[in-house]
């Protein structure tokens, strides 16, 4: 009996943790999935544990399994700062933290690199970024396995689930510090994302799942027209089939065009027309729409859809979808950097002509995807409130009890949500920054929105949290304060996205009650 008692204690000594390493143990490997610790960068986020003095084991030889197993007890042991790592990369991603961290990091480099230079020559330029630190900004062309946890904060990976995409500069660039990377490096790591992609346009066959990849974090704007046309399914991949196929769907558009646009007056279509008449004018940038041929062509985008589309007709919130394709199209053929200031009259005929066939079909492409946003009584739209609400009692049940006791319901704001993807809660170039990732994404319009719009009310928490006041709440929640925004605010905005579908795409029972 004695001997089965000791037995089943040395079983138990076996998963016993310990403190002390002994020659033998099995430490972690990183690789390119997980990169070496940086205890710099993490020290004030980890707890001070005292550790207990270790001493030599010198290796003896073994005579027993017991004694093998006493000297191999912390094989299997993570370790207590790797059970608090892996805690801490389980935490959802928290943008005051993700900020504040970086500021540290970028302060503590500064501050070091100016000791440095009162012992040396002072130099007029500003410090480099550290290259302990350069995993906050690699892109996701140059590491598809890093994880937007680590590109945003100074977390440990998370080794136990598939990477995450990572997202371009998401903690630097959304500082406005002057000093949170130079000029020079931001514009040398632009220039080599640019390189990029046209090498992979370049070849004769583009691979589309790589470009998609590619344009998770972003497309640069010298490559977008094409490679929105590409995404969308607009044009084909191979080269060679480019200029025939918008040969082909530029003179079907304008047949379209001369078979039903002189009859838009007609009393079976007037009513259509006028709504999209009255529409018009409320879109942004109004200095651009509201310049006639721009008016007119958007005008005969919307009435040919309508046309054609008879089980949804003209729906509004679908003339907000025509700007983005038009804009990005738009901008290969004028000079000003800010296209509300362009004078669209300036640019030929013909090449004008180009431009309104490849929104009319890109933007069709779009809506083939949502098309139920937009049928009788919208039922798409009613279904995404309803899966967005049971996501957000689920991720943030403090936000969604608060938003219950003030009697706030989720269709009195995320119905613009849905019906406008977004496009009237941040500025347009935001709105464009988003569409690079939704056409990189599978269902990007009709499924990972739905997570974005999560993140984003979720993102308010602070705010809707000190809100009392149910006019005061829906009144915020419908003008949310995004008018400064910039691409580093929307890339940690699709990171967050991106860990919710990670954990609840593909299961939805983890958001119903």
């Amino acid at each position: 009996m004695s001997g089965a008692m000791a037995s089943d204690g040395a079983r138990r000594q076996f998963w016993k943790r310990s403190n002390s390493k002994v020659p033998g143990s099995i430490q972690h490997v990183y690789g390119a999935q997980h990169p070496p610790f940086d205890p710099l960068a993490h020290g004030t986020l980890l707890k001070a544990a005292p550790k207990a003095p270790t001493t030599p084991v010198k290796a003896k030889r073994v005579s027993t399994f017991q004694e093998f197993e006493s000297n191999t007890s912390d094989a299997w042991d993570a370790g207590e700062d790797d059970d608090e790592l892996l805690a801490m990369a389980t935490q959802s991603l928290n943008s005051a933290v993700v900020m504040e961290t970086a500021h540290r990091v970028l302060r503590n480099h500064s501050q070091r690199q100016e000791q440095h230079q009162r012992q040396d020559e002072p130099s007029a330029e500003p410090p480099p970024a550290p290259s302990g630190d350069l995993r906050l900004v690699k892109s996701v062309s140059e590491s598809h396995t890093a994880c937007p946890a680590e590109s945003t904060s100074n977390t440990a990976p998370l080794q136990r689930s598939r990477s995450l995409p990572h997202s371009v500069t998401v903690a630097l660039r959304g500082t406005s510090e002057p000093s949170a990377l130079s000029g020079s490096a931001l514009s040398e790591r632009e220039a080599s994302r640019l390189d990029k992609f046209k090498q992979l346009l370049a070849g004769p066959n583009t691979d589309l799942e790589e470009l998609r990849k590619l344009s998770w974090s972003g497309i640069p704007k010298p490559v977008r027209p094409i490679t929105w046309k590409l995404l969308s399914g607009y044009l084909p991949a191979n080269v060679d089939r480019r200029p025939a196929t918008l040969q082909r769907k530029q003179k079907e558009y304008f047949a379209f065009i001369e078979h039903y646009y002189d009859f838009r007056k007609d009393e079976v279509h007037q009513d259509t027309y006028r709504q999209i008449h009255i529409d018009i004018p409320r879109m942004t940038p109004e200095a651009l729409i509201l310049q006639p041929k721009v008016t007119e062509i958007f005008e005969r985008i919307l009435f040919i859809w309508a046309i054609r589309h008879p089980a949804s007709g003209y729906v509004q919130g679908i003339n907000d979808l025509v700007t983005p394709f038009f804009v990005v199209f738009i901008c290969e053929h004028i000079e000003e950097d800010d296209v509300g200031t362009a004078d669209v009259s300036r640019v030929p005929a013909d090449v004008l002509r180009n431009v309104e066939a490849d929104t009319y079909w890109c933007m069709s492409r779009l809506l083939d995807g949502i098309q139920d946003n937009y049928t009788f009584a919208q039922p798409g739209i009613q279904m995404k409130v309803k899966m967005l609400e049971e996501l957000v009692s689920r991720i943030d049940e403090q936000v969604h009890r608060h938003l219950e006791q003030h009697e706030v319901k989720y269709l009195q704001f995320a119905f613009r949500w849905m019906n406008n993807l977004l496009m009237r809660e941040v500025p347009l170039h935001c709105t464009i920054r988003l569409w690079d990732t939704y056409q990189s994404e599978p269902e990007g319009f009709s499924h990972f929105h739905l997570y974005v719009c999560a993140a984003f009310l979720v993102r308010w928490r602070k705010e809707i949290l000190e809100e009392r006041d149910f006019q005061e709440l829906l009144l915020f929640l419908q003008n949310l304060p995004t008018a400064q925004w910039g691409d580093g605010d929307v890339s940690l905005l699709l990171a967050e996205a991106y860990r919710l579908k990670f954990a609840f795409a593909d299961a939805p029972n983890h958001y119903k009650k």
